[in-house]
């Protein structure tokens, strides 16, 4: 079921949604004067299906002119929403209702081939259905009003979303065509010491280590800073010549001056300290080296 409701687009669904209201409320009406005409035995041998076919003239009527309301939230909604006339949306309703009531007044004379006069159309008719019918065809058409409402201000959304979409994509593009021209590694590194901040040329730096939430920059004077970072946060900063060898170190391979490819393969460093490489990272550093 669920499957079968994903395929239907969104405007078909907002259509039976409209007409499933429809439905209810006509046969809603029709039970509930069915069961008072049964109840005081107001006509004799009165069939359901009869009064369906009554009601849903008169609910057909409200479909009408519900078209011109689904007009009048359309042109609401290409407002911004400071400039909704709510107040318009309520006096639009109650002139539609006060319409269908004229229309379905008119028309019952017509079916009872009854004499018209205006105090008998106004005082009987009119009056009649506005009791009976008004308060069922406004909460109808607010269905219909919210209802519709958010079918365009979901249709709206998808416009903006696409034309998002469409503006990821040029600048994704253009970031493509840029980083072939222009580097955007880091070229320093600004670490807290204290109160002061120590900036570290990356080119100064011969590996960083993990230290649990930090790590450790090693430099070719053999200092050392605690940075609040992590390794992969500064992997993806730092320049290509700067390999992960092991989960917890990075070396500049710049400062390598030979592979160990002992039992526990080593990079050696210009200072002679010896990096653990792990055998996850062994073929990058070969490839590298290679």
């Amino acid at each position: 079921m669920t499957e079968f409701l994903s395929k239907i687009s969104y405007q078909k669904k907002h259509i039976i949604l409209i007409l499933l209201i429809l439905l209810l409320a006509i046969l809603f009406e029709t039970s509930q004067q069915f069961y008072y005409i049964k109840r005081f035995n107001i006509y004799q041998n009165i069939e359901f299906i009869e009064l369906l076919k009554t009601q849903s003239f008169k609910w057909v009527i409200w479909l009408i002119l519900s078209f011109f309301l689904i007009k009048y939230v359309k042109k609401q909604n290409a407002q911004s929403p400071e400039e909704i006339n709510y107040l318009g949306y309520i006096l639009f309703i109650l002139a539609l209702v006060f319409i269908c009531v004229l229309l379905i007044s008119i028309l019952q004379i017509l079916i009872f081939n009854s004499a018209f006069s205006f105090t008998t159309f106004f005082s009987e008719y009119v009056t009649f259905f506005i009791f009976q019918k008004a308060p069922i065809y406004t909460l109808g058409y607010i269905a219909v009003a919210i209802i519709t409402h958010f079918y365009f201000v979901n249709e709206q959304l998808q416009v903006e979303v696409e034309a998002l979409s469409e503006l990821k994509l040029k600048n994704i593009e253009l970031y493509k065509e840029l980083s072939k021209n222009i580097d955007d590694t880091t070229k320093v590194l600004n670490i807290k010491i204290g109160n002061k901040r120590k900036i570290i040329p990356v080119t100064d730096i011969t590996w960083i280590e993990a230290d649990d939430y930090c790590v450790i920059v090693h430099t070719r004077k053999e200092n050392a800073y605690t940075m609040r970072s992590t390794l992969k946060a500064l992997e993806n900063k730092l320049a290509n010549n700067f390999l992960r060898v092991h989960r917890k170190a990075i070396v500049n391979m710049d400062m390598a001056k030979e592979l160990n490819l002992s039992n526990v393969p080593k990079l050696i460093l210009e200072n002679n300290l010896e990096i653990q490489v792990s055998k996850s990272n062994l073929k990058t550093v070969k490839n590298f080296i290679g």
